[in-house]
């Protein structure tokens, strides 16, 4: 919402005078976020875990879908990146490829790129072949014993170089991956919270009937402060609870990190920044595919929002 915005320092300041206590403490503002933030999800999500960074979030949402799913493998995309804990870099194709490679656990599916992937634009159907390349990777860890906790996804892929998947898809892998016992979980670090314009989430780019059983958030959550999020299911977050060991963060969800989400929400709100990020977006969408006309080099112009993507050709 912008540098220093005066609402956001004045509720992180007042926040600051009052009260700052580790999160044993129960307060308000814990249970006044949650509730804000639901309003902004489909019901079915409706269990919060505050946390202090995208990669805490995307960690935690790993544990969960384990637990749940008593699974251990991991789908990611090609190219992903999830964060720089030790889980994360092994479901991060982009970084664990320079580094000790992938382990036995984890599987690589294609990035749904309709512009330079395997299935493109001319393809009859690419929905469908990108979501069956998901269930072979599915049979064939299954020949191998090896069971699917979860598909780990941006949900628009942005390392991978801002890409859109085409609507449907994730639908169709949710079908492979739930009847595989596994769960589906939507990392919106980087492009949830209005970015894409036309949605608060990414993932509803993709349909209404299209629901995550996990979704994770970071980074824009408080507007360069540190906090995070990981939402579920009331049956995932059960099963997480049945282990007797509870989920403790010593700050997260902490009353200042608190204000200043409820803040941030407000300035959202406010500012009608979903509806700026739409029109700005739109308005750079159509400059820059002016200037696709005029320069080769300009292989393709894709977005939502301000989320948008210019790739550059040979």
């Amino acid at each position: 919402v912008g540098h220093c915005h005066p609402d956001i320092v004045k509720a992180a300041h007042e926040q600051n005078q009052l009260l700052n206590t580790n999160s044993r403490y129960l307060h308000d503002n814990l249970v006044d976020y949650a509730e804000r933030l639901s309003k902004t999800l489909p019901e079915k999500l409706s269990v919060f875990y505050f946390l202090n960074s995208g990669s805490e979030a995307n960690d935690l949402a790993l544990r969960l879908a384990r637990q749940y799913t008593k699974h251990e493998d991991v789908i990611v995309l090609d190219h992903a990146y999830h964060g720089h804990l030790t889980s994360l870099i092994d479901i991060s194709p982009y970084k664990f490829r320079n580094l000790e490679g992938q382990k036995e656990w984890v599987h690589v599916a294609p990035v749904p790129d309709t512009y330079r992937g395997l299935y493109r634009e001319d393809h009859e159907d690419s929905v469908t072949a990108y979501a069956n390349e998901v269930k072979n990777i599915i049979e064939q860890a299954q020949k191998r014993d090896r069971k699917i906790a979860a598909f780990f996804v941006e949900s628009l892929p942005s390392v991978g170089g801002q890409i859109i998947p085409p609507a449907g898809y994730f639908q169709k892998v949710a079908e492979h991956v739930h009847k595989a016992g596994g769960v589906f979980i939507a990392d919106e670090i980087q492009v949830g919270f209005g970015r894409v314009g036309k949605h608060f989430w990414a993932f509803q780019l993709q349909g209404e009937d299209f629901i995550p059983d996990i979704v994770t958030m970071g980074k824009p959550i408080g507007n360069g402060h540190p906090i995070a999020c990981v939402v579920t299911t009331k049956e995932i977050a059960e099963a997480f609870a049945a282990t007797g060991v509870e989920y403790f963060n010593t700050f997260g969800g902490n009353p200042v990190s608190c204000a200043i989400g409820l803040a941030v929400l407000d300035v959202i709100e406010k500012e009608h920044l979903q509806t700026h990020a739409n029109e700005v977006g739109n308005f750079l969408m159509k400059l820059l595919k002016e200037q696709k006309t005029k320069h080769p080099i300009i292989g393709d112009v894709r977005g939502s929002g301000l989320f948008i993507g210019v790739d550059l050709i040979k």
